[in-house]
């Protein structure tokens, strides 16, 4: 979907390539004479507003005064101006977090408004509603803007660390990004997982920081380094009890496990993210154990003891390019028999095993994820994609660009998970430390870590023009590496599913706020530690 952005250079993002100015809207008399007339959102809200004796501030009570006297409005800016049904507009000021619903001679307002640098006396008096709509929305007048930036600079210093505790894996997943299984294993030492402990809690004691994040994940199960998982689960919590600091644990497991251990992570966890691919059918053919069975019934039980515990989990779900017709059912499936908190559903990853499939990333799944999550929320659910959201901004898609910290088997840092290995084919733009040779420290590299952190979605010359961009916040960087032959961002499917689901989530927002206008408030940035501190948005939000 196009989207036409007015702001400094009034230039439209990808997929248009001409200025807003050059931009001819069709419409009669009658349409230019109703400024106001927002489809079936502002004039509602403006005739609300004037019955309910609430006073927006008028353009008089508000105007900067320029040169020659005359009265000038400052536009925010960044607004973008997407195309819907019906000659009509989602008007979105992503900074604001504030869109509303309008009509073309909505956007030959702000046209003039732009080209005149703001000059309201050069627009016809029927814009004062519009003009009070734009100002309680601060698309006008917002004054200092903050971009949502996670800065980071100096030494790393994390509060959460993930363990890669082994590459081996019980499962040989058709589509598994790591290729598990496919070469020699690996496996933590509890004195490696104890120093990554230690790193984190001598940070947050110094930061001040009030919890800290202990997680497991990697290329292969965690749990089949049991004895690793548990031992390092105790030190972490008799540190945690020493300095008075909340402990939080989490791991992705693909629940293939006994009863003993799934009661003790019941125990143990603070959460878990468990892959499942819905349809039972599906999932078998997908993921298999080593012999070539399928695991469904064994992760189906797995999920039935989490419910009957009240342990919060989620579930991930990979989707194939063959089955995404069965995507609305898989959801139905999960949600009518299990208790996910959440539930995150991905087009298959081109990595590892699945480097051959047929890509996924396409408009059916835009229109199967609509439908499926139309599902979900019937019955009370979440349905996510990794790359969209609009409850929150950032320059940032994870932390694999803010000092992720995360140890491989063999004590080394990476700050991504998918570049879970030293041998992975990116390897070198991820790992940026190794073990100190003083207990507790680590030693890092400054020219990769430098490079992570320079790659924010505001560097990014591809996503400048993009509605999405401080919501997808440029995406996956491994994916966008990868997809790019390890250069910068030049496009992909993915960046088509995010901007037609993120459209989505907006008029979504505009529909909750009484179908009238969205008009959220967004903070600015946040500090580093603070940021990568803090785990996903959902326990579900792993690699498949």
């Amino acid at each position: 979907m196009a989207s036409h952005a007015v702001r400094g250079k009034a230039v439209f993002p990808r997929g248009v390539r001409y200025r807003l100015a050059n931009r001819s809207f069709q419409g009669g008399e009658a349409e230019d004479q109703a400024l106001f007339s927002l489809s079936f959102a502002a004039v509602f809200l403006y005739d609300l507003i004037q019955m309910a004796q609430v006073h927006l501030p008028t353009s008089a009570g508000v105007a900067i005064e320029g040169t020659g006297g005359q009265s000038r409005f400052a536009l925010t800016s960044e607004l973008f101006i997407i195309p819907l049904e019906q000659a009509r507009f989602l008007v979105y000021a992503p900074l604001q977090s504030s869109a509303f619903i309008g009509n073309a001679a909505v956007v030959r307002f702000l046209q003039a408004l732009q080209s005149t640098g703001g000059d309201l006396d050069c627009v016809p008096p029927q814009s004062e509603n519009l003009v009070q709509l734009l100002i309680s929305l601060q698309i006008l007048n917002s004054g200092t803007e903050n971009l949502p930036l996670r800065i980071c600079d100096g030494e790393p210093q994390p509060v959460g660390v993930t363990l890669f505790l082994t590459t081996t894996c019980n499962l040989r997943c058709r589509y598994c990004y790591a290729a598990s299984g496919d070469s020699p294993a690996k496996f933590m030492s509890l004195e490696t997982a104890k120093k990554g402990i230690d790193f984190v809690f001598q940070n947050a004691v110094a930061l001040k920081a009030g919890s800290v994040h202990v997680g497991y994940h990697g290329g292969g199960e965690p749990a089949l380094n049991w004895a690793v998982l548990s031992a390092s689960v105790a030190y972490a919590r008799e540190r945690a009890s020493k300095e008075g600091i909340k402990l939080e644990t989490s791991l992705a497991t693909n629940a293939v496990l006994s009863d003993e251990r799934i009661d003790w992570l019941v125990q143990n966890m603070t959460g878990a993210s468990v892959s499942f691919d819905g349809l039972p059918a599906l999932h078998d053919l997908n993921r298999l154990t080593v012999s070539g069975e399928g695991t469904s019934a064994r992760v189906m039980h797995t999920m039935g003891r989490f419910d009957a515990a009240g342990f919060g989990y989620g579930v991930r779900a990979t989707i194939l390019a063959d089955q995404i017709e069965r995507l609305p059912e898989s959801v139905e499936f999960i949600c009518a028999n299990f208790q996910p908190k959440v539930v995150q559903v991905e087009p298959v990853y081109l990595l590892g095993r699945g480097s051959g499939a047929v890509s996924a990333e396409t408009q059916p799944f835009v229109e199967f994820f609509r439908l499926a999550r139309a599902v979900a929320k019937r019955r009370g659910r979440d349905l996510l994609f990794s790359g969209v959201k609009v409850a929150s901004l950032s320059n940032h898609f994870c932390a694999a660009t803010t000092d992720g910290f995360c140890l491989t088997p063999d004590g080394n840092v990476t700050s991504c998970f998918e570049a879970f290995s030293e041998e992975t084919p990116l390897a070198s733009r991820f790992f940026y430390g190794r073990p100190g040779a003083e207990p507790g420290r680590f030693e890092f590299d400054p020219a990769v870590l430098s490079d992570l952190r320079s790659r924010g979605v505001e560097n990014r010359a591809f996503c400048g023009e993009c509605f999405a961009r401080w919501t997808c916040a440029g995406d996956c960087l491994y994916k966008v590496l990868s997809a790019n032959g390890g250069g910068d961002l030049a496009g992909s499917g993915r960046c088509h599913v995010i901007r037609e689901l993120t459209r989505d989530l907006i008029l979504e927002k505009v529909a909750e706020s009484g179908g009238l206008v969205w008009a959220g408030r967004q903070g600015g940035g946040s500090s580093c530690w603070q940021a990568q501190s803090v785990p996903e948005q959902s326990v579900a939000v792993t690699p498949g």
